[in-house]
């Protein structure tokens, strides 16, 4: 069995899989739940004044027989006394001391009031602070969560005056809902942070009622915009977990969240830089067990690949992200279509020929439908037949030699020659 323990930054985990700040942290008895199950840590739902939650909160987005693609929620942070957060936290760390508790907090922007909170959250013994710096909704309008996240400056000062007291190490959570969310994680480097995470929730409409005409979800016929999750937020979640990977001057580690449902996903954003993962959505989906599969999996996974630590995965595809430019234009694939295993759908016909570059013949037979062939010298690689493709194997990408050797957009220009 490989070593699934991590180090984010001086906090220590037994494996790298965390339970995000949300519902299904809510609780003592929810957090207890999940480390029975396997969970390595987890960061507690946000801490801060309490505030009183709405009703409804969630909505989905399912998109044929799949549900729950996406995940809108308008709730709040704790709505519970911090007494009573205190107690349990203490507890649960009592009962489970080699598992990881980060409580996540939230405070409005003023030095004194986050001194106190610091104060008090970490005399119950947390491993770590997560500063939550990204609720798109309801919180932001207070002033708090993304309404810091979105300014650098706001986010220096703020993860600055947690440093003055914070006994622990310091995640800042941070915001997708910004051009670039590189400049706010610079920023908490600047404050003092010991790493940060990302992504927290998108700001979204999950939809209208087409009977009531009121927003989904919707609180006595008003709806506001909440944070999206779940598994359709991933490649957003996991560009800019790249992206500030490979930055230099943010260079702490990264906790991974959005849209992590499988032991692969997690193999992902470690590859792409991350140091451990978060997870929700999944869990409000499946129930805190999907974590044994998880362990599972990615324990097999790093059998078969001769590794015997987690940490051997981490950043290892970082140096393969990069900008456009760079990308080599004298690399060439085509598609092939398999006979054997072609349905004739058409799917891949109609696809190429309505929307890409007509290069996908259909050669009538004698008997049976006609053939589908890719004549390549026209074919461009876009691989999308291969994506509308409803058999796997069907329809493969393969790379072809062009004969001139490499270059990329940025030489070329620099050569004088046209993009």
């Amino acid at each position: 069995m490989a070593d699934l323990s991590i180090d984010l930054a001086g906090i220590q985990s037994p494996n790298p899989f965390w339970l995000a700040s949300a519902p299904p942290t809510n609780s003592g008895y929810q957090v207890m739940r999940a480390f029975e199950a396997g969970w390595g840590g987890a960061v507690w739902k946000t801490l801060g004044d309490p505030i009183v939650n709405v009703s409804s909160r969630f909505a989905a987005f399912n998109f044929g027989n799949r549900r729950m693609l996406g995940m809108n929620n308008i709730e709040l942070i704790t709505d519970r006394p911090l007494e009573d957060n205190l107690k349990e936290i203490r507890e649960v760390k009592r009962k489970f001391p080699d598992r990881t508790i980060v409580a996540s907090l939230m405070m409005e922007p003023k030095r004194e009031r986050w001194h106190e909170l610091v104060k008090r959250v970490q005399d119950v013994g947390v491993d770590g602070f997560e500063l939550n710096f990204g609720c798109p909704h309801g919180m932001s309008e207070r002033g708090m969560g993304s309404a810091v996240g979105q300014v650098p400056d706001l986010v220096r000062q703020n993860t600055e005056w947690v440093k003055e007291v914070a006994e622990v190490p310091l995640i800042v959570k941070l915001t997708p809902n910004i051009t670039d969310i590189r400049h706010t994680a610079r920023a908490a480097v600047q404050g003092g942070a010991d790493a940060v995470s990302m992504i927290n929730t998108i700001n979204s409409l999950m939809g209208v009622d087409l009977t009531t005409w009121n927003p989904i979800p919707h609180v006595d016929g008003k709806g506001a915009h909440g944070g999206y999750c779940g598994p359709a937020v991933k490649p957003i979640a996991l560009h800019m977990v790249a992206d500030c990977a490979r930055d230099p001057d943010i260079g702490v580690p990264i906790s991974g969240i959005g849209g992590i449902s499988t032991w692969q996903d997690v193999v992902e954003f470690l590859l792409m830089g991350a140091t451990g993962v978060q997870v929700c959505t999944a869990v409000m989906h499946h129930g805190f067990r999907i974590v044994e599969d998880m362990i599972d999996g990615l324990n097999n996974y790093l059998d078969e690949r001769g590794l015997s630590s987690v940490s051997e995965l981490i950043g290892k595809s970082v140096h393969r992200y990069t900008e456009w430019g760079n990308l080599n234009l004298e690399y060439k694939v085509v598609a092939r279509i398999d006979p054997d295993v072609c349905i004739h759908c058409n799917k891949c016909y109609i696809a190429c020929e309505d929307t890409a570059h007509q290069c996908i013949d259909r050669i009538e037979r004698e008997s049976g439908p006609p053939q589908l062939v890719v004549r390549e010298e026209d074919c461009v690689g876009c691989n999308l037949c291969s994506m509308v493709c409803p058999v796997d194997g069907c329809i493969t990408m393969v790379e072809v030699e062009t004969g001139r050797p490499p270059q990329t957009w940025r030489e070329r220009a620099m050569e004088g020659g046209n993009q």
